[in-house]
């Protein structure tokens, strides 16, 4: 971990280039670390799609998730906004996780199969 000094020192703005980006130094235009990170997301998946039913910490409300989709971010938003349209419901997709207002596990599930994926159930 870098010191304090270090981490409050970093250039934030150029006349030149204008924002810079505090991960990597460079301008924003040229900034590779969104990428990086993407890239290094898709690495750690296996290829299994984990569908799963969440509660916790939604005043009771039940949510689907999935996660483990192999797809860059913009591919991943694509597939959550058509897998939203057919459950006729909300939801969004939040650090490669794709999450959908109520339980449509079964749904979320054959229209996955039929993309390709292969898909789990998790959790209870």
């Amino acid at each position: 971990m870098a010191s304090l000094k270090d981490q409050l020192s970093g250039l934030v703005y150029s006349t030149e280039s204008g924002k810079h980006c505090p991960e990597c130094s460079q301008p924003l235009a040229e900034c590779v670390c969104e990428q990086l990170a993407e890239q290094s997301r898709l690495a750690t998946l296996d290829g299994i799609v984990r569908i799963r039913r969440e509660v916790a910490g939604r005043k009771g409300k039940g949510v689907t998730t999935v996660n483990g989709i192999p797809l860059a971010e913009a591919e991943l938003k694509q597939l959550a906004k058509k897998i939203k349209q057919r459950c006729g419901t909300g939801g969004s997709v939040k650090d490669g996780i794709v999450e959908i207002q109520g339980d449509q596990r079964e749904l979320i599930k054959s229209i996955l199969e039929a993309e390709g994926f292969k898909v789990k159930l998790a959790g209870g």
